[in-house]
């Protein structure tokens, strides 16, 4: 799991259909931006727990095509 901090929101008007209902978020971690699926209802300037791979898709719930996932708040670190 890698740390990162929610910088903003994506927003894609056509996308796969299995990508459907879920929100996607820019996540500032190790100094580069990554498009992250949502799996706990992050906002804006959170610091969150990234999974990306394999673990993303098992965090989603689904085998869906998805590359990472913000998978937790952190309250502390």
């Amino acid at each position: 799991m890698l740390e990162g901090q929610v910088t903003g929101t994506v927003w894609a008007t056509k996308k796969s259909p299995a990508l459907r209902g879920l929100t996607f978020l820019t996540v500032q971690v190790q100094g580069r931006a990554l498009v992250c699926a949502d799996c706990v209802g992050a906002g804006e300037g959170e610091r969150v727990l990234v999974s990306t791979g394999g673990a993303a898709r098992v965090a989603a719930g689904t085998d869906i095509p998805i590359d990472a996932a913000v998978v937790g708040i952190l309250d502390q670190a």
